[in-house]
This record gives structure tokens, sequence and C-alpha cells, in this order.
């Protein structure tokens, strides 16, 4: 089982930064994707930036390539953190971002939400304009 539980949302002006965090427990495979998907209603989740075990690398939607950074901090007796440092905001990032986590990735896609197991409740980013 695996728990996240995402912090760090909130409103900014465009062109502003903010950083996200998801603190991560419980137990991860050695092959698993970690990742921040985003939602605006009405809309499908969208995958934003994703952190690949065994050095996977990260990746990045072509949206967000230049201005979001994903990593991730590993802690040996505590939780882990994922964390989404989003600088040049635009009003289009306004969304709920979710921290999501895959304990098999290679079961699919890293931008497809169907591919991960377990999901954090959002946290609200809000971009003016």
């Amino acid at each position: 089982q695996v728990r996240l539980v995402e912090s760090g949302g909130g409103s900014v002006q465009a062109g502003g930064s903010l950083r996200l965090s998801c603190a991560v427990s419980g137990y991860l495979s050695p092959n698993y994707y970690l990742a921040w998907f985003r939602q605006t209603p009405g809309k499908e989740r969208e995958g934003v930036a994703v952190f690949t075990s065994g050095g996977g690398g990260v990746g990045y939607a072509d949206s967000v390539v230049g201005r979001f950074t994903i990593s991730l901090e590993r802690a040996e007796d505590a939780e882990d953190t994922l964390s989404l440092r989003m600088n040049s905001l635009k009003p289009e990032d306004t969304a709920m971002y979710y921290c999501a986590a895959s304990v098999w990735r290679y079961g699919g896609s890293w931008d497809v939400s169907a591919t991960y197991d377990y999901w954090g409740q959002g946290t609200q980013v809000t971009v003016s304009s």
C-alpha cells in the first residue's frame, strides 16, 4: 500500500512560481513511476511530469518543458518527497494537481492515468492573468 499526500498549492499571478510537494509512504517496487497529473473540470487528467525508478530519468509534458522540474528526495527512515517546481506559470496551468504512483511502470505509458495505482487527494493551483 502506498500513501500520497500533496501540499503547496495556491494562487499566484502569471509569471510566478510555486512548489508542490508530495509525501510518499509505503512500499514502492523497484520499477515504479511517480508522477504529477493535473485536471480541470470536464477534462481528463493530464500527465505533467514523471520520475522513473532505476535511473530511468524524468519526463515532461510538452506544455511544461523548460518551466517545470520534478525531483524525488529519498529518505531512509522517513517519507520520500516528490516535488514539482513550477516557474513562469501561465493561466492555462490552473488545475487541480495530483501526485500518483505506479508500482509496475511497464504496465503502460507514464502519461496515462490508468497506468497508476495510487493517487493523492489533490492540491489546487490557480494562476491569474
